[in-house]
């Protein structure tokens, strides 16, 4: 895994955060980074956010299993917080 990648994914969410979590071009290059990164643990976590923003429940349960964790329960920013203080550890 890059650790320029995985710097990338965490500025791209938080792009996507400060925007409100919202469908368009910051969570598209979410989505792009992860796709590049499939089966690397912290683009599919990333991955599976993505799919809980589009609310697309089935496909981020698919995305959080494979990353090895569950789906958050809180909001958006409660999990993105969560999961950037794991991957900014990583980074």
């Amino acid at each position: 895994m890059a650790n320029s990648d995985l710097v990338r994914l965490i500025e791209a969410i938080d792009r996507l955060a400060a925007g409100g979590f919202v469908m368009g071009a910051d969570w598209q290059a979410v989505h792009d980074i992860c796709q590049r990164h499939e089966g690397e643990q912290p683009f599919d976590w990333g991955h599976a956010l993505c799919h809980r923003i589009e609310g697309d429940d089935w496909n981020a349960d698919y995305w959080y299993r494979r990353a090895g964790k569950t789906r958050g329960t809180g909001t958006m920013a409660d999990e993105w917080s969560a999961m950037r203080a794991v991957l900014s550890q990583k980074a």
